[in-house]
This record gives structure tokens, C-alpha cells and sequence, in this order.
């Protein structure tokens, strides 16, 4: 995979003109707080609807929505691991966070999908080694395959420094 796929974005991911975003969702697909709350507020009252619809999503798993009054088409839920120390299958969780992502995103044909730093907020895993282990499954997951253009999407500092070391 080319790296010119692979872009970083400091700022907010409900105003991104992609395919699709994903939501760091619980398991319930719940508007909640952090980027989920975000996107809920921002996509409106339908998002929800559309999530009660699909019963919930198991950690490392993948959803699809539509994106309603979102400039993105598309919401992927997926629902990463919250931090218990790193000896309770954390990372193996997160990686498949993106993977799945990534998969249903091409079965749909989508060409952009822009990602939060899942699991980084309330659920508590630690900045830098999440951007590592988005940037090594996506890496690792799109190849020369849809989609082509997947944007790192953050809001600190913290996590823009973690991810430009990564993509430089």
C-alpha cells in the first residue's frame, strides 16, 4: 500500500467529506459522549433510530448507517475495548476495530473512510500505542484494495503528534 493513502486530519470528523466515518460506539450503539456523542448530535435523530434498529455491536465488531444529516454517506459503528492494563486482549480488540471497519467499507464499495482514535477518550488506551495499532491494521488490511483514501481523524494534540510520527 502506498502511504499517500493514509492521511491525518486535527480537528473535527462530523465536518469530513468522506464515504464514510466511524463512530467509537458502545455496545449498545447508544449516542454516548466523546466522538460518539459528536456524531449522534451531529447526524441527528435518525442515527439513533437506525442503531436501535441493528440490536447492539460486539467489541471489535463493525456496523453500517446511513449518515443522515452528515456531509459523510455513511456511519460505521464499531465498538473498541476499554483499557484494562493490556493483558485482557485490548490491542487484538482494537486491531479488529479498523480491520472490520475496513472490510465492510469495501463490501460496500466505499472509497473514503475516516477514523476516530477508537477506545483513546473514556475507554481509556493509551494514545500513542492506539495510533500504533490503527496504523499497522490498516496498513496491514487495505493493500491495493477499496478504500483508497482512509483519514486519521483526531482532536488533540497528543494523538496528532502520535499519528504524524507514524505517517512521516
Amino acid at each position: 500500500m502506498t502511504r499517500n493513502k493514509l492521511e491525518l486530519h486535527q480537528g473535527d470528523i462530523t465536518k469530513l467529506k468522506v464515504d464514510a466515518i466511524v463512530n467509537a460506539a458502545n455496545n449498545e450503539l447508544r449516542p454516548g459522549g466523546g466522538v460518539c456523542g459528536a456524531i449522534h448530535k451531529a447526524a441527528g435523530p435518525e442515527l439513533a433510530e437506525a442503531c436501535r434498529a441493528l440490536g447492539g455491536c460486539p467489541t471489535g465488531e463493525a456496523r453500517i448507517t446511513p449518515g443522515f444529516a452528515l456531509p459523510a454517506w455513511h456511519v460505521i459503528h464499531t465498538v473498541g475495548p476499554v483499557w484494562q492494563g493490556g493483558d485482557n486482549g485490548e490491542e487484538a480488540a482494537l486491531e479488529n476495530c479498523y480491520r472490520n471497519s475496513l472490510r465492510l467499507a469495501a463490501e460496500k464499495g466505499l472509497q473514503s473512510i475516516a477514523f476516530p482514535a477508537i477506545s483513546t477518550g473514556v475507554y481509556g488506551f493509551p494514545a500513542d500505542r492506539a495510533a500504533e495499532i490503527a496504523v499497522s491494521s490498516v496498513q496491514e488490511e487495505v493493500g491495493q484494495a477499496r478504500p483508497n483514501r482512509i483519514v486519521f481523524c483526531v482532536f488533540d494534540d497528543e494523538s496528532a503528534e502520535a499519528y504524524r510520527k507514524l505517517l512521516s
